[in-house]
């Protein structure tokens, strides 16, 4: 598997140049593996992963999403690739009840006036949209397993593990966490994952004011991820007012607690190698 960020920030894009080193984009991560390319949300970092798509000439993708707000979809109206007949996308979503329509739906009422000029309908690309249940598990194609797992977020989201010939990586957020106690529904979706890419958008002194915003901490990251034994932990989903700064001293700290974590930056590439089998 390859992992490329193309969008780490949180609520909303910022661009500044004291966010230059970490970047500014909100969610959007590309996942290859075998011959699928899989997209966690689509934040405005699916802007340049789309013109990268473009260049590779990628013929056909998957976006996963964790969730329909704004920073987790306002990039999709701006996705080049979706507009071009020759290309194909599934767009998965697992926590919308049938009450709102599905996530097509939510996509083609994001681009509906008096939002946006042109509607859902003019992209020309083949779309099919689809609806599961947070909790479920399917075979995305053959070789490459998703698991899911219902996350603590207004409006509910869906975190994501996807497993390939021994490779695993797992995308978690937004989710809120209860001091003191570890989430088991996480927990048992990270559990030896080979990337865990965790919603750290505040850290433990802050979070006592944004109970209820759902969102969690950089230090809880690194509480799962020893719990659940990862290989490799990566804060995400950073807080708009952190700067570059504020985020290498993340880092530093993170580093002390959990070697093996790192703090995501747009344009990072994350090689996950299949781990071999231990002998019986």
């Amino acid at each position: 598997m390859r992992v490329t960020f193309w969008g780490v920030r949180g609520s909303i894009a910022v661009a500044a140049k004291s966010h230059s080193r970490y970047g500014g984009n909100t969610s959007c991560v590309e996942v290859n593996v075998g011959d699928e390319v899989i997209i966690f949300d689509s934040g405005t970092g699916i802007r340049p992963l789309g013109a990268d798509l473009l260049r590779r000439d990628i013929r056909r993708s998957t976006l996963l999403l964790s969730h329909t707000h704004w920073d987790h979809i306002q990039g999709f109206p701006f996705f080049a690739p979706a507009f071009d007949p020759k290309r194909s996308f599934r767009i998965l979503a697992g926590h919308l009840p049938r009450s709102v329509g599905g996530i097509r739906s939510v996509l083609a009422g994001q681009m509906a006036e008096p939002n946006f000029p042109v509607p859902l309908e003019i992209m020309r690309g083949a779309l099919t949209f689809e609806d599961f249940s947070a909790g479920d598990e399917f075979e995305l194609s053959p070789g490459v397993q998703i698991k899911t797992a219902s996350l603590n977020h207004p409006n509910g989201a869906t975190g994501y593990r996807i497993e390939h010939k021994g490779a695993s990586v797992c995308y978690v957020t937004d989710t809120e966490h209860v001091p003191g106690q570890l989430d088991e529904s996480i927990l048992g979706l990270i559990e030896g994952a080979d990337l865990f890419i965790y919603d750290s958008t505040y850290t433990d002194d802050e979070f006592p004011a944004k109970v209820g915003w759902g969102h969690s901490t950089w230090q809880e990251a690194v509480r799962l991820a020893k719990a659940a034994k990862v290989r490799r932990l990566a804060i995400f989903h950073h807080e708009p007012d952190h700067d570059d700064k504020f985020m290498k001293r993340v880092e530093a700290e993170a580093t002390k607690l959990l070697p093996s974590s790192f703090v995501a930056r747009e344009r990072m590439v994350e090689d996950i190698e299949r781990r071999p089998r231990r002998k019986r």
